[in-house]
């Protein structure tokens, strides 16, 4: 028969085993610790814990949404989502530099898929960290008062100054899809908005008459881009006919860059016309499947797939067939299209257009806001922008 332990020996045996665990569980928690610190995504052991914060639910969030939308929404989503994340983060030691955590957050934490950790600056990774461990619980949300802090910088620019109704409209509805999209995974256990009475401005729909030239401006407008950049570049030569598009056709600036010539009808004589079917919207490389600037996309708020039929005026279709007969086509049929072949950026066609504003209008226009420069928002216009 075996001897049972005495009490003494039961007690010194259970006090090591007990000594152990606490050895184990504690040397698993400074493991966990480190890795938040090292890879700063907020990625630490169970994300579905109790306490779920908002960082690490916010690029859960983004992970999902980012396969459903076109880029220049992700660029939107990352923007409202960084806003969001600023305000939601304690008070801590070592806040990192605004700068550097706008940089961080935007560049870094909210674009998928993310670099390894190993390739991600030091300054950035540290940051990241910091926000990890910063992040309040997702559950505060349903705080009034937290709800609200959050509302209120949706509705800031960067500066501080109030954002326009658009962009504040555009963002309440990323941190409401965020909202549901926790809701429905059980994350949020009711809706924080659902008793918030919150209003955004309503934005003016009429056309501003300071915004719109008259023919003979658009003439000389049209006749000063050919001057800018010099004749041997052509710097401006190149982009006539893409601003008459948008002044004449009221192409839009991302349907215009992607105009290719057998979609086109450029008669001799009288009327012509252009089939639109894409659009290629200036983004940036992080937005993009492609790891292009531009994105191709179908024409805006319509179906895959949807055309459109532009009529052309005489004037439009004559500065069209010159385009091509100086400059001739990309290798995909596009009529505009830089030095080296490329899709026309934005930055390329705003810069001339201001060049020219300096040439064709008086210095009591220029400071105006008639006309104004192109933008790739999707707004089209008469006249170019």
């Amino acid at each position: 028969m075996v001897a049972a332990p005495s009490r003494r020996g039961r007690a010194a045996g259970d006090g090591a085993d007990v000594r152990a665990l606490v050895d184990e569980i504690g040397s698993s928690l400074v493991r966990a610790l480190k890795e938040a610190a090292a890879d700063g995504f907020g990625r630490v052991g169970n994300e579905r814990a109790l306490a779920l914060g908002w960082y690490a639910f916010s690029l859960e969030y983004m992970e999902a949404r980012w396969v459903q939308v076109a880029a220049k929404t992700r660029s939107e989503t990352s923007d409202a989502l960084c806003s969001i994340t600023e305000v939601m983060l304690r008070r801590m030691r070592g806040r990192p530099d605004g700068e550097l955590l706008r940089r961080a957050l935007r560049n870094w934490a909210f674009v998928v898929p993310r670099l390894d950790v190993r390739k991600v600056p030091t300054e950035v990774r540290l940051a990241l960290g910091w926000v990890a461990r910063a992040s309040l619980p997702l559950d505060d949300l349903l705080d009034p008062a937290v709800m609200r802090g959050v509302l209120q910088a949706l509705r800031l620019k960067r500066d501080g100054t109030v954002a326009a109704a658009e962009t504040q409209r555009r963002k309440r509805m990323t941190f409401v899809n965020a909202v549901r999209y926790a809701i429905e995974l059980g994350q949020l256990r009711a809706d924080p908005l659902a008793n918030i009475s919150w209003r955004i401005t309503e934005t003016v729909q009429q056309v501003d008459p300071r915004v719109v030239v008259n023919p003979v401006q658009a003439r000389n407008l049209l006749c000063a881009v050919s001057y800018v950049g010099g004749y041997g570049r052509a710097r401006g030569r190149r982009l006539v006919g893409l601003f008459a598009g948008m002044y004449y056709g009221g192409l839009r600036p991302a349907e215009a860059v992607a105009v290719t010539l057998p979609d086109c009808e450029l008669p001799t004589e009288g009327w012509g016309s252009v089939v639109l079917h894409a659009a290629r919207p200036s983004v940036g490389k992080k937005w993009t499947d492609s790891g292009q600037n531009h994105d191709l996309r179908g024409l805006k708020s319509r179906p895959p797939g949807a055309t459109r039929t532009v009529p052309l005026p005489h004037e439009l279709v004559s500065l069209w067939r010159e385009s091509v007969d100086t400059f001739g086509t990309a290798d995909d049929g596009r009529l505009f299209f830089n030095e080296k072949g490329g899709i026309v950026g934005s930055t390329t066609y705003d810069r001339a257009w201001h060049e020219a504003r300096e040439l064709a209008l008086s210095p009591g226009l220029v400071g105006s806001p008639s006309p104004p420069a192109p933008t790739t928002c999707g707004t089209r216009r008469c006249p170019p922008g």
